[in-house]
């Protein structure tokens, strides 16, 4: 087309939603006859809002819709750190910031929201910010680098991942919300105190029903007539005498529309704000459109990217003079807060007449459920989930489908260690059930993706956006794709993530070929993107036990997941657990001796486990060094119950002290837990060994488990406990102990070659073809020739393993990464603290938020009491 007949788009704001505008009109091909220019105000392109708090982990450009700064259609300019602060509808031009004035044919608005901050006194002050883009949270970054306790008001979802960020930075964190619950418009009464005592485990302090009147200054400037002068000091709270110290405050209250823009070039707004639009997102001027959250469709303004997208959708089908149309959206959200799932969808506080109401609540695990459905029982219309939402992707869609509810619904909420869960998963969704809300897809929409030529979850994703933006339908989108496969007798893809296309065997063979010893190098080669957190442990395990490095290695370190980052088993009120290797059970007087005195020099609390050892809560991170290194000069090391490795090896006390015994079981248990210690595995590895039939050991319940004979022993493989129990099967008997050990290094390398990440070795082997005796054959009878290989690569394991807390606390890179703050190493953490039960400590939680004004015991000697040289 001549360049004088194109027109021209202008695109005020790019946000996500203007971004997905500008690739909806890319795609649809608007750029065949328009130009399109971004106008976008930040200083940087569009980015993902919604995993804003990662953006202290993976800094800025792993977050960016477009690294480069450019799209690849050339007839789409983006402009950014340029405002516009003038529209003129009747010229139809727009004025920039720098004077510059740019005539459109159309123009978009997608200028988005701003954070509401409440007319609350002294909300001017230095140190008070609000969460809303990466500069908002450079600067709390920054501020929290001195600031020892900081508030966020507002508990709502936004309010939520604020407290997220300053929990992050080491500040102890207070949550405000004046209502009686957080994220009271999300979820229910019940559902806001499971949230609240979830948050509260983790070290946070909770205040709901509380009212803020006024952030008090560090001092007041009486010669200048008494104004507010410094920085923020306390908040002072309503009906509440003690103000509450803090260095820094966020406001996360809410949002409001951005529409000064439209109300200054008399564009009708919404009663409430937002610029008003038709179906089509077209504003009072026909050649004016608005979309986002600066839009309001119907007079209602929509606070989620998913309504935003469609309406992105909409404007750029129209403008190609289709005839789509926004007509509402689906305001469910699945979300992680703080380590926690939260989901609600459909009518989730029940306010459709004569509904009925079904809830499953387990306070000890922290898990409640509720459904809506209606009142001939017939059809779901609403739910809550708290602490465990991954029932979402299956309810979520029954509402919107209308679909009729299976006999007893309440199988749907139901953990399946309780006889539930088990009957919904072969409920047949239809196929206008809406399965990816944030981009409208449907599940007829991804089977038809499959049907055109769509070879894995991965491509559906790139094909339909399905799980592309918050990612909380990913595995159901998986599944799906998988089901239709095998419905139509094609192979299912195995793919370990969207990020790798082979499965975890297939990529521990690739490593093993080509001697890959980073993640960087084995994506760069055989994945695509950046990784996710499917494929980084799953990698990490690979390489720890191919190359038997240090977990903690600076390549590889980021890897890991919260456990193997710090060599400890995190617990509920951010403390760790420490769990010395006592193999065998057998322990010395001298060894309890020094177990007993760290216990009571660092206030631990101890308990013996189930298998065969002591285990030790409530150590601080700062502390965990010093503790390794007193086990350590004992003989102890790293139990390993912190990573998908072998954790213990539990035994009776056999021929040695058993009257029934017939052979050495304590010797044999020792020997195997020391010869396959620290092997890292698809799934955690446990082992028993019994002295007799009398089997006291319950060697059976393990992944492995060896019973003796008269003649020797026998092998047993494939059982654990667990959610799903079961009891391991017979590989091969009257051993002798050669045998065994040749026979198990073959069966544990096998193992950890081909199993799926956090496959346990039952499962495993029951995807096998032919299951258990395609174990043998591979195991015992070596039929693929590989049983040399097998046992040579467990020789590797042996002769290179090291003890990772000994190596730790020798390395001064390493240690480094031991302190609640980078920028105060010696101040520990005040958010972990302890009440006392029976004589020792516990975790400090209440039963419910934490009131103002309510005191915390602690439970371990303070820090001057704790000299700082135990701590480092």
């Amino acid at each position: 087309m001549s360049p004088h007949l194109r027109k021209k788009v202008v695109v005020v704001g790019h946000g996500m939603v203007g971004h997905r505008f500008v690739t909806a009109a890319v795609e649809r091909g608007l750029t065949e006859t328009h130009d399109i220019v971004v106008i976008g105000e930040e200083p940087r392109p569009a980015y993902d809002r919604v995993a804003l708090t990662s953006f202290f982990e993976v800094g800025a450009e792993a977050l960016s819709f477009l690294p480069s700064g450019t799209y690849e259609d050339p007839r789409v300019t983006l402009r950014t750190g340029t405002s516009v602060v003038e529209i003129d509808p009747a010229a139809r031009t727009v004025m920039l910031g720098d004077g510059e004035e740019m005539a459109y044919d159309e123009l978009v608005l997608a200028t988005g929201a701003a954070p509401f901050v409440p007319p609350v006194p002294g909300s001017e002050l230095g140190n008070v910010f609000v969460y809303r883009t990466i500069e908002d949270l450079e600067a709390i970054r920054e501020a929290a680098k001195t600031a020892k306790a900081g508030a966020v008001i507002g508990g709502g979802l936004l309010g939520l991942e604020a407290a997220n960020a300053l929990h992050q930075l080491g500040v102890e964190t207070h949550v405000v919300e004046m209502n009686s619950r957080l994220m009271s418009v999300q979820i229910d009464e019940a559902g806001g105190r499971v949230l609240g005592r979830h948050i509260t485990d983790l070290g946070l302090t909770v205040h709901t029903g509380v009212m803020t009147e006024s952030a008090l200054p560090e001092a007041i400037d009486a010669d200048a007539g008494g104004h507010l002068d410094g920085k923020v000091s306390a908040l002072k709270f309503k009906d509440v005498e003690e103000p509450l110290p803090i260095d820094m405050l966020v406001f996360s209250a809410g949002i409001r529309p951005r529409d000064a823009l439209a109300r200054a070039a008399g564009l009708d707004l919404a009663e409430r704000g937002g610029v008003l639009v038709d179906e089509q997102c077209r504003s009072s001027d026909p050649h004016v459109w608005a979309v986002g959250e600066c839009a309001a469709p119907g007079g209602k303004m929509y606070g989620l990217v998913a309504p935003g997208y469609d309406m992105a959708e909409v404007v750029a089908d129209a403008l190609l003079g289709g005839a789509g149309t926004f007509a509402g959206a689906d305001m469910s959200t699945k979300l992680k807060l703080l380590g926690v799932d939260v989901a609600s969808f459909g009518d989730a506080h029940g306010t459709t007449d004569e509904c009925l109401e079904l809830t499953y609540s387990d306070a000890v695990a922290g898990v409640y459920k509720k459904l809506v459905i209606s009142e001939d029982g017939t059809r779901l219309l609403g739910g809550v989930l708290v602490g465990d939402a991954s029932a979402y992707g299956l309810l979520r869609p029954m509402v919107a489908s209308g679909m009729t509810l299976p006999e007893n619904p309440e199988e749907l909420i139901l953990p399946q260690t309780t006889g539930g869960g088990g009957g919904h998963s072969s409920l047949q969704l239809p196929p206008e059930a809406q399965i990816c809300s944030c981009n409208n897809v449907t599940r007829g929409d991804i089977e038809a993706a499959v049907d055109n030529g769509c070879e894995s979850a991965a491509d559906v994703t790139k094909e339909t956006k399905a799980g592309s933006t918050c990612g909380s339908c990913k595995v159901q989108v998986k599944k799906i794709v998988e089901d239709y496969f095998t419905a139509q007798g094609k192979a299912v893809d195995t793919s370990l993530c969207e990020h790798f296309t082979m499965t975890r065997a297939e990529l521990f063979d690739v490593v093993l070929i080509h001697g890959y010893k980073t993640f960087d190098q084995i994506i760069e080669a055989h994945g695509t993107g950046r990784g996710c957190d499917l494929c980084k442990p799953a990698v990490a395990s690979i390489l720890a036990s191919q190359l038997n490095g240090h977990v903690l290695a600076k390549e590889n370190r980021k890897l890991q997941d919260t456990n193997d980052a710090y060599l400890a088993n995190l617990q509920k009120n951010g403390s760790y657990s420490v769990v010395p290797r006592i193999p065998g059970g057998e322990v010395t007087p001298e060894g309890l001796i020094v177990i007993g005195e760290v216990a009571k020099e660092f206030g631990l609390y101890t308990k013996i486990t189930g298998g065969q050892r002591i285990d030790m809560f409530g150590a601080r991170m700062e502390d965990l060094p010093a503790i390794w290194k007193r086990l350590v000069d004992a003989g102890f090391e790293s139990g390993h119950a912190y990573g998908k490795s072998l954790r213990t090896v539990k035994s009776c006390v056999g021929s040695t002290w058993c009257r029934y015994g017939v052979q050495d079981s304590v010797g044999l248990a020792i020997m195997l837990e020391t010869r396959y210690r620290g092997l890292r595995s698809p799934h955690k590895l446990k082992g028993g060994v019994s002295g007799c039939a009398r089997e006291c050991a319950e060697a059976r319940g393990k992944d492995f488990g060896v019973i003796a004979t008269e003649k020797g022993w026998n092998l047993y493989v494939g059982g654990n406990g667990g959610a799903i129990p079961a009891h391991a099967q017979l590989l091969a008997g009257d051993l002798s102990t050669e045998e065994l050990v040749s026979y198990l290094d073959r069966f544990l390398m096998y193992y950890v070659r081909t199993a799926d990440r956090l496959q346990r070795t039952s499962t495993w082997i029951d995807s096998l073809d032919d299951g258990l005796d395609r174990v043998r054959e591979v195991v015992v009878d070596d039929v693929l020739g590989l049983g040399t290989e097998l046992e040579a690569a467990m020789a590797t394991h042996v002769d290179g393993y090291f003890d990772e807390w000994k190596a730790t606390i020798e390395d001064p890179e390493k240690l480094k990464r031991f302190v609640s703050f980078v920028n105060a190493p010696d101040i520990p953490d005040p958010n972990i603290s302890f009440g006392s039960t029976r004589g020792q400590i516990v975790p400090d939680v209440a039963d419910g938020p934490v009131e103002l004004g309510s005191t915390i015991p602690i439970g371990r000697p303070s820090a001057d009491e704790h000299t700082m040289e135990q701590a480092r």
